[in-house]
């Protein structure tokens, strides 16, 4: 008892000097809370209705046609290279297929970043610098453009880049936010009664968003499909009244991975269940069924590994540059609580694979686990969801079935009702 008390101090002190660290943007955190405000009409948004990459491998240019002018900024990242625009937000109505590569591109995306703000990030062959990045007015019946060219360097060069280009008159929502980078603020201060309210938290994740589609298949998107997954479970745990339950994105934007597990701890969360829907590769065969990933420092198989490794690219994918985030403090004082919050995160996911295995089909090895970085929250029991591959097509018909959702958000509800109760009686007052 002792040990458990000293452990508790310490974990105390420990997440107290990590309280210090840049947090989770606290109008991220406000809106995943109250996911009833109505959004902006798209309507409101400048339009983009086509991009087109011209040119060759010393020298390539980027066109995005637009219904009215915009303001920018760029920035390039390296390891790997890439090109980052920033604009204020945008409605993207491009033809299915617009990001294919050419010249010094390999591909690029597009989407929502942030609440006001999208993003489109260029995947480089090579070093390349920006020589020339402008805004066309509309004239002589041709729209708006957005124009950015690009030359081939060498890595010296890439490396002495002078600064990211700033637009005065951008947005104040976008231009507050450093590009390609993590927003820092300090973590909103807790809700008058929410501590008092005595419900349990949990937080539902739906993988991807915004500019990170995830996979696709058959015109199916992952962030689509877990986004409806994760708010049909936000439903049906809601009407029970027993939990207080938040959503680290409700809507098509992007969340960088570790403010989604930040969301969890300044909520004191008891349960984070993070949700996606996985593919492979046509050469690695075909696989089917939900699998349910915990935490661990060695991946159970190779195809946990692959997984773990691509989901824990989001942030490269949306552009972010991964070697300036924050480091956690205290980490030997936060990992005395590791190993307890792995064992319940265990438990939980034997529990929860007991209910679904009943309703849905599974993988024929539907438990694993690997070093997801989503799932790194040292004092929240949390569990990664695959809930079908969008590559199968028995599996895919599931994912857009309302019937087979509900069916399989009935029996994820029933296991956390399981776990939950039996934790909460377990702790006991004052825990």
């Amino acid at each position: 008892m002792a040990s458990r008390t000293n452990q508790r101090v310490l974990l105390g002190f420990a997440l107290l000097c990590a309280a210090a660290l840049p947090c989770a943007d606290s109008s991220r955190l406000s809106a995943a809370e109250s996911p009833s405000q109505p959004p902006v009409a798209a309507a409101n948004f400048p339009v983009a209705t086509a991009a087109r990459l011209a040119g060759d491998g010393k020298q390539t240019r980027f066109i995005l046609d637009l219904d009215r002018t915009v303001s920018f900024r760029t920035t390039t990242l390296a390891d790997p290279y890439r090109v980052v625009v920033d604009v204020p937000q945008v409605n993207f109505q491009l033809a299915r297929g617009t990001g294919a590569g050419r010249g010094l591109v390999k591909a690029f995306r597009y989407g929502l970043v942030m609440p006001g703000g999208s993003r489109i990030v260029f995947d480089l062959t090579g070093p390349a610098k920006i020589t020339n990045s402008y805004v066309l007015e509309a004239a002589n019946g041709q729209p708006a453009r957005l124009v950015l060219e690009l030359e081939e360097v060498d890595r010296a060069a890439f490396v002495q880049t002078p600064a990211p280009e700033t637009r005065p008159e951008l947005r104040p929502a976008v231009a507050a936010v450093p590009p390609a980078t993590i927003p820092a603020t300090e973590p909103a201060p807790p809700k008058p009664g929410a501590p008092s309210d005595g419900r349990p938290v949990v937080v539902i994740d739906p993988g991807h968003g915004g500019i990170d589609n995830g996979t696709q298949s058959s015109g199916e998107s992952e962030k689509n499909l877990v986004l409806a997954f994760g708010l049909a479970l936000r439903d049906r745990l809601e009407q029970s009244g027993k939990y207080r339950v938040v959503m680290t994105r409700d809507d098509d934007t992007f969340i960088p991975l570790n403010d989604r597990s930040k969301i969890a701890r300044n909520l004191n969360a008891a349960l984070f269940v993070s949700i996606h829907a996985d593919a492979l590769p046509k050469a690695e065969g075909d696989a089917q069924g939900a699998t349910i990933y915990t935490l661990s420092d060695k991946a159970s198989d190779a195809e946990a590994q692959r997984l773990a490794d691509a989901e824990n690219r989001a942030d490269a994918i949306a552009g972010f540059n991964l070697s300036e985030e924050p480091t956690d403090v205290a980490d030997i004082l936060i990992d005395l609580t590791q190993r307890e919050t792995r064992t319940f995160s265990n438990r939980f996911a034997h529990l929860l694979m007991g209910e679904m295995k009943s309703t849905v089909r599974m993988h024929k090895h539907p438990l694993k686990s690997a070093g997801f970085r989503v799932l790194k929250a040292p004092d929240v029991p949390s569990v990664l969801v695959e809930i079908g591959y969008v590559s199968n097509k028995g599996d895919l018909e599931h994912l857009v079935s309302e019937s087979w959702r509900s069916r399989a958000v009935g029996s994820m509800a029933q296991a956390i009702d399981t776990f939950l109760a039996k934790r909460m009686a377990t702790a006991g007052p004052g825990n």
